[in-house]
């Protein structure tokens, strides 16, 4: 088969190509850029493989940076782009489930191919147009199906974070998984034990935020692979609620938080931070995250107010919404508005009133008083007890300090 238009980001990057050909070498686009063009999805990363090893492609390039020479990549800066461009390789046994304990360049482009994971990443595209499949990936391609490269098992068992990826790839590109690999997925599942945890996080939350995640989360419940992820083990019910409880076929998840947020309330989760500590997630996540969860978690027990809003934050309300909705549950979708217009401040910072006031006014030096009185103005201001203004917040201290 051959490409007739070569998308503009191959184009742009064809005088590498063009220039490691001419100094007697092999060249080729491969992994997933290639699979997107034939999927005419939009390219994310232009990667370029080649039979020149390491040393020569710094030899032959001006401008090029050491990223992961010992694995064969440079990086190459031409203009205004860079690229990288990795060497012909084998792999040596893999020790630890992910990665191999070395790697050796090679000249050959079928022993490179033959190491990657499924057909559909093996594809390699000459600058010619030329797409060379050793694998029949296109056929895989046009049946909309995800197959391990060779044997099953030896790519699951060499690369357990596979089966994660293979999970996201029949979410993100709605493919079905071939059966034996699907077997095979499922067979070296405990594997996902000894992989990071980080890595497993990246794996799930694209899965979920993927136009297909049905489908995704559908075979991850099926391989059975929660059972081999903290805070998951035997959680199937649950999972399935996710699928069970959005009522609408044409909901997606707007955001990872909002995602996570769903996923950690069919979960029943009773401490958000402690569930995301395990994942190695970032403090800021983990507070967006809780904030949806909680936002959630109010309104099946009361109306929204004025004071939630403020604590949790408008797009914590916002995402909440959404998930109600697509549960089908009766909410007021007018209240929403109402509330931000009846927010008198956004955040502690717009009280007309700080610390340096209170010490000046009051001449007293600082102290923890400072912090509690804040905290009681910032909470009358918000509830509508007390109005965002100087004079007014002054007068009401100096009534407090009295009565100490």
């Amino acid at each position: 088969m051959r490409l007739e238009n070569m998308p503009v980001e191959f184009q742009q990057a064809l005088p590498l190509i063009n220039t490691l050909e001419e100094a007697g070498y092999e060249a080729y686009f491969v992994g997933g850029s290639v699979r997107d063009v034939l999927l005419k999805r939009r390219i994310h990363d232009v990667d370029i493989a080649t039979s020149a090893y390491p040393e020569e492609v710094k030899a032959i390039f001006e401008k090029t940076v050491d990223i992961g020479i010992e694995h064969g990549t440079v990086l190459v800066l031409a203009e205004d782009s860079q690229y990288e461009i990795t060497t012909f390789r084998t792999e040596d046994v893999y020790v630890d489930y992910r990665r191999p304990s070395g790697v050796t360049f090679v000249r050959c482009l079928e022993e490179d191919l033959l190491r990657r994971d499924f057909t559909i990443n093996a594809f390699a595209l000459a600058e010619d147009g030329q797409i060379i499949d050793k694998f029949d990936g296109l056929t895989d391609l046009e049946n909309k199906l995800i197959r391990a490269v060779g044997v099953a098992d030896e790519r699951f068992n060499e690369d357990a974070l596979r089966i994660m990826r293979a999970l996201r790839f029949s979410a993100s590109l709605d493919f079905d998984i071939e059966e034996k690999t699907f077997e095979a997925m499922k067979v070296h599942a405990p594997l996902l034990e000894k992989i990071s945890i980080e890595r497993s996080f990246i794996e799930l939350d694209k899965l979920l935020t993927s136009d297909y995640w049905r489908k995704g989360l559908r075979n991850f419940i099926d391989s059975k692979a929660y059972n081999h992820l903290t805070g998951l083990v035997g959680k199937e019910a649950q999972l399935e609620n996710v699928l069970k409880n959005i009522k609408s076929d044409y909901f997606w998840f707007t955001t990872s938080e909002q995602a996570w947020a769903y996923l950690l309330i069919n979960l029943e989760v009773e401490n958000c931070k402690d569930f995301l500590k395990k994942w190695n997630v970032s403090n800021e996540f983990t507070k967006k995250v809780t904030n949806i969860y909680e936002a959630y978690k109010i309104a099946l027990e009361r109306v929204w107010e004025v004071k939630d809003l403020y604590k949790y934050g408008f797009d914590a309300f916002m995402y909440a919404e959404g998930l109600l909705e697509a549960e089908e549950r009766d909410i007021d979708t007018s209240l929403l508005p109402q509330l931000t217009m009846k927010l008198p401040i956004k955040s502690k910072s717009e009280l007309n009133i700080n610390g340096q006031v209170l010490m000046n006014h009051f001449n007293r030096k600082g102290g923890i008083w400072i912090g509690q009185i804040i905290s009681e103005v910032e909470e009358l201001v918000v509830n509508g007890q007390l109005e965002n203004n100087q004079d007014a917040i002054l007068e009401y201290v100096e009534k407090e300090l009295k009565e100490e």
